[in-house]
């Protein structure tokens, strides 16, 4: 009796979240699915055409350029996260006066409104009166065009990425401080030097860090969208366009719904696989403390 009375408390006290889970995940996930096989423009009933909308991309030129975007964004940006991230950690681990301050203000970015700080950068990038090309002409330099030329709008967009290291960067200060101090003695007095201790005993342990970094990084990535959407709005020539910008152009543009919800789903497959294979691949380079995974 006392078994399921307690049982009974634990759903009634999870209940919340399964209703959410089922309302707000579950169930639009499994419409959007079945909308993936329809072609519907919200204003007129929706009609089956089967596995249409997926032909259809194999067929679409923006749909690879968008997936080629994303890709080589990811390229870009997920390494830049992890090592960038990383250094910034190691100084915000220094005990020198006023670090909590200054791990606020690296910090402080990853909080605002994404809108705000593209505005910012936007202005930072004007081929005209923009800071960074002001800067540039001071060395006489000519700055490039950045958002506005097809060739260096992408780089633009990962620069002002950079803004936003302060994320991972708090967790791997969170990881640093979770490191055991014994093993950097024991390497010390076994007459390590500073790199030797921190290629051999720092990087090690943290890998499951460095791991979950990587996981978070990569699905951001594939899911960027405020940026591209103010500062170019997937131009010039395309140059800048996600793919989550071309499945929004796709729903509330041209209000092809069911082939925005094959986009979605693509990008789910996409997104899965991606993690999948960093999962996969853990148990090569990830190591816990007395155990390997």
């Amino acid at each position: 009796m006392r078994s399921r009375r307690e049982t009974l408390t634990f759903y009634l006290c999870i209940s919340p979240w399964l209703v959410g889970l089922l309302l707000f995940v579950l169930g639009p996930m499994t419409a959007s699915l079945g909308i993936s096989f329809t072609r519907w423009d919200l204003l007129s009933p929706a009609r089956f055409v089967g596995l249409r909308n997926y032909q259809r991309l194999a067929e679409d030129p923006l749909f690879w350029q968008a997936l080629r975007v994303t890709a080589f964004y990811t390229l870009l940006y997920v390494p830049t996260e992890l090592v960038g991230g990383l250094g910034l950690a190691l100084l915000m681990n220094q005990r020198v006066p006023g670090i909590a301050l200054f791990r606020t203000i690296f910090y402080l970015p990853s909080v605002l409104s994404g809108v705000a700080f593209v505005v910012v950068w936007t202005w930072i990038f004007h081929p005209e009166a923009g800071l960074l090309n002001a800067g540039l002409a001071l060395l006489g330099i000519t700055g490039p065009r950045w958002l506005a030329d097809p060739r260096t709008a992408l780089y633009a967009l990962w620069i002002m990425s950079i803004w936003g290291l302060g994320r991972a960067a708090v967790i791997y200060l969170a990881g640093l401080k979770n490191l055991p101090r014994q093993l950097h003695e024991a390497a010390t007095i076994d007459g390590a030097n500073a790199w030797q201790a921190f290629r051999h005993v720092t990087i090690p342990l943290l890998t499951p860090t460095i791991f979950f970094n990587l996981l978070l990084s990569v699905i951001a990535t594939f899911q960027v969208f405020t940026s591209a959407f103010i500062a170019t709005n997937g131009g010039p020539l395309d140059s800048t366009l996600f793919f989550v910008l071309y499945l929004y152009r796709q729903a509330f543009e041209r209000f092809s719904m069911g082939y925005a919800a094959a986009l979605a789903w693509v990008l789910f497959i996409v997104i899965l696989a991606l993690t999948l294979l960093v999962v996969r691949s853990a148990d090569r380079w990830v190591y816990y403390e007395g155990a390997r995974i």
